[in-house]
């Protein structure tokens, strides 16, 4: 006969003690637990109706409950051994049950994802995601981008931006050596004491450099990242409003790390290579948009991108903390280099699903921005992603935002309105909506950051 007796644990939301719930039958005569913990914890314990407790020895309670809860506050293997006798035909018959179950420890809440947000159990590999080889505009010259050898490159391109806003590229020229040797660096960077890579530290005032405590929809992400900006120095207008609060003056000097002494030039090497990788793309995506090859390429001239060195230390409570909240770019595209551990989820437009995007070899996953969407009157959608932690291993990823110039006014392309199609956004200012989105990565804020649904003409 199985004990009737019934186990539930669940992890608390506000922080990661477990809270194990032990419930008998009404039928049941009596029962007894014994929870023998490998290291002595602080124990808090409850009962309700005819529940008593003792302590028998160090580190072992017996419990005779009708209802229970036990929680440990830091990290303990448990090892529970029920009793339960019941009253069958007049006899009473006991069984005896085993559990061994690894309480947590304890964490800081500003890690903790609201329930809805935390991690499934079971995870869904993107298998939809488009692969696209880019070998066709790897062995042509510019001028002969038009034909027609390229045609159904472009339509998958289109394909992709629309149903998914998500793709991988392959054969994209961008050379692996360049690749790896940025990959290293920033391994020994992120692998220096806390001391050493505080000295490049960003602050809310300087935004390039070192930084250890961001936050994305007010909740603080499980990870370390160094911010460089690819175009040095960055142009920087003049204000035309100096009592507008929004329009505050953001230092943009790269605060390059003396340590380890090769980390400036494969930095500087890799982000020439990848930012010719994204022009090719967005020349792709304006051709798939019905537009001609060089439409973007003007927003870029005093250009604002970037590129940021990601690591994501091995996580002991993955089913709680996330390495990156969801989110969406707010740029115009993004180029992803990560790397055999993965974690990159993506949600499905199809059904809202998150879906995880499997790591391979030598690719660049790409996603649309916001401001393409707003460029494309929401013909190309910016789709929200997250990155799940791992418990054994570190994780490091470097993607490239190509971003316009902050004196840039978004707004939908002539070009793609009228009147079946008229704009649904005002004009975006990039410098404004950047700096707006900026203040939120430092702390908690009281309102949602400014979104691009905040453009949105009034529907009528």
């Amino acid at each position: 006969m199985e004990p009737n007796i019934h186990l539930n644990v669940e992890p608390n939301r506000l922080s990661i003690y477990n809270h194990i719930q032990l419930k008998t039958k009404q039928e049941s005569l009596s029962s007894f637990f014994s929870f023998t913990f490998l290291s002595k914890p602080n124990i808090a314990l409850q009962t309700q109706d005819r529940g008593s407790i003792t302590e028998t020895s160090p580190g072992s309670v017996h419990i005779i409950p009708h209802h229970c809860i036990v929680s440990a506050t830091h990290k303990n293997i448990l090892h529970l051994t029920s009793f339960d006798q019941t009253n069958k035909n007049n006899k009473a018959i006991q069984k005896n049950t085993q559990t061994t179950i690894t309480m947590g420890e304890e964490v800081d809440t500003a890690f903790v994802q609201a329930p809805e947000h935390r991690p499934k159990s079971s995870v869904i590999v993107a298998e939809g995601i488009p692969l696209i080889d880019l070998s066709p505009i790897n062995y042509q010259n510019e001028d002969t981008l038009l034909d027609s050898s390229i045609e159904n490159l472009v339509k998958e391109i289109g394909s992709a931006c629309k149903k998914w806003g998500f793709f991988q590229v392959i054969n994209h020229k961008v050379p692996l050596d360049k690749r790896e040797r940025i990959e290293e660096a920033a391994k020994k960077f992120f692998a220096l004491g806390l001391e050493e890579k505080l000295k490049v530290r960003r602050d809310a005032v300087n935004v390039l450099g070192y930084f250890e405590a961001e936050h994305t929809k007010n909740v603080r992400d499980w990870k370390e990242i160094y911010d460089f900006n690819v175009q040095e120095p960055t142009f920087i207008p003049p204000s035309d409003e100096p009592d507008d609060e929004e329009n505050v003056q953001f230092q943009w000097d790269n605060r390059w790390p003396q340590n380890p002494p090769e980390f400036k030039e494969a930095c500087q090497e890799y982000a020439q290579e990848v930012e010719k990788l994204a022009y090719k793309l967005m020349e792709l995506v304006a051709l798939s948009l019905g537009l001609v090859p060089n439409r973007f390429r003007g927003y870029f001239t005093h250009n604002t991108s970037n590129i940021r060195l990601n690591h994501y230390p091995a996580c002991p409570y993955p089913h709680l903390a996330l390495g990156l909240g969801r989110h969406k770019d707010t740029g115009v595209l993004t180029v992803l280099a990560q790397d055999d551990t993965g974690g990159l989820e993506v949600r499905r437009k199809s059904d809202g699903e998150w879906i995880r995007v499997k790591p391979i070899f030598n690719s660049f996953i790409i996603n649309v921005g916001d401001m393409i969407q707003v460029w494309s009157n929401d013909a190309y959608e910016s789709v929200e992603h997250r990155v799940m932690v791992n418990s054994e291993k570190d994780r490091f990823s470097i993607p490239f935002f190509l971003k316009p110039a902050l004196y840039t006014d978004v707004k939908p392309l002539e070009e793609l309105l009228d009147d079946r199609n008229p704009p649904i956004y005002r004009p975006v200012n990039w410098g404004k909506f950047r700096s707006a989105r900026m203040r939120s990565n430092f702390a908690k804020s009281k309102v949602e950051n400014l979104q691009i649904y905040d453009f949105k003409f009034p529907s009528n």
